[in-house]
């Protein structure tokens, strides 16, 4: 059992990175979004420490008041504010006081650098992911980037559990985390500062999933996955390799149906046979040759059915709606 106080050593880590911006600190350095009439302050892409991105422009329509734990520089922040552009549209938390002061620095900044943007779009607090400081039901859109993996189990349940609270019905937690292919070994899980670096708290998918269903959700949707970084025998306590991914996943606050949590995993349906059409009797009426997106639910149904005319694809890890449960 990792001792509490892991916690603080995470806050130290992040306390001296505010302090310091270290690139690529803890995750893989992905590409920033480019969008029109956004510029981004250099020591606030300094302090991009998250695993993938949280910002889908598709999560931000309708005016949505946004909420993300763990501000780092505050990028995120910044492209949630590009999308919404209203007084105190996008809520950001944080524990550590250092990394809040930067935030705040760095967002005056991009004051100055984009003539959209305005201070006030971003209202910044301190509080803790275990005890969020905003009402039940308040906000559209949650978010969190490379901070859940950080928790142990109790810890991260409970995180799951405030996010669900503070989001509207039908609202959307959206997650970037690290997930690892095999169990981590107790050494590696139990190292406070390998888990504060984003390294040996990753679980593994299937286990990942299954905490965000047991919270409530009831749609998860798989977004992208992909490889970031290898734990060998030569420079980590395992006995073989552990490749760790960054997978983007977003949980809806649907209710869970009766079968379970409908989880799209980027799998598709295609019939291709002479009928008009063909009807599975469980809603999903498919003409040839266009692809339906389905849940894994439904893909492993039809696949039952043992056709000769329909296809149904393997995950690809990669959805992006408009498929069907």
């Amino acid at each position: 059992m990792l001792d509490k106080h892991y916690l603080e050593t995470t806050r130290d880590v992040y306390r001296n990175a505010a302090m310091s911006p270290v690139p690529g600190l803890c995750c893989t350095t992905t590409p920033v979004w480019r969008l029109p009439g956004l510029t981004v302050p250099k020591r606030m892409l300094e302090m991009n420490y998250g695993c993938g991105t949280t910002v889908h422009p598709r999560d931000l329509a309708d005016d949505p008041t946004v909420l993300y734990v763990g501000v780092g520089g505050g990028m995120e922040l910044l492209q949630f504010a590009y999308f919404s552009r209203k007084l105190c549209g996008v809520i950001g938390i944080d524990v550590v006081d250092e990394m809040i002061a930067r935030c705040c620095e760095n967002l005056t900044e991009a004051e100055k650098l984009n003539s959209w943007f305005e201070r006030d779009f971003v209202a910044v607090r301190k509080g803790d992911a275990l005890a969020l400081p905003v009402p039940d039901g308040s906000v559209d859109v949650a978010a969190q980037n490379c901070l859940f993996n950080i928790f142990e189990i109790d810890e991260l349940k409970l995180a799951l559990k405030e996010m669900y609270r503070v989001l509207r019905p039908h609202g959307r937690l959206v997650l970037s985390d690290p997930v690892s292919q095999a169990p981590m070994p107790e050494t590696l899980r139990c190292d406070p500062r390998l888990r504060a670096l984003c390294l040996s708290g990753a679980l593994t998918l299937a286990s990942y999933l299954e905490l965000v269903t047991d919270a409530g959700f009831g749609t998860v949707e798989i977004r992208a996955r992909r490889s970031y970084r290898m734990l060998d025998p030569k420079h980590y306590d395992v006995a073989t390799r552990i490749l760790l991914e960054s997978v983007e996943i977003c949980a809806v606050k649907d209710p869970v149906p009766a079968d379970g949590p409908c989880i799209f995993s980027g799998r598709t349906a295609i019939y291709y046979g002479d009928e008009t059409y063909f009807d599975d009797g469980n809603g999903h009426v498919m003409t040839p040759n266009q692809p339906l997106s389905v849940c894994d639910k439904t893909a492993n149904a039809l696949e039952s059915l043992g056709r000769s005319d329909l296809y149904v694809s393997p995950s690809t890890w990669f959805y992006d709606g408009g498929g069907r449960c």
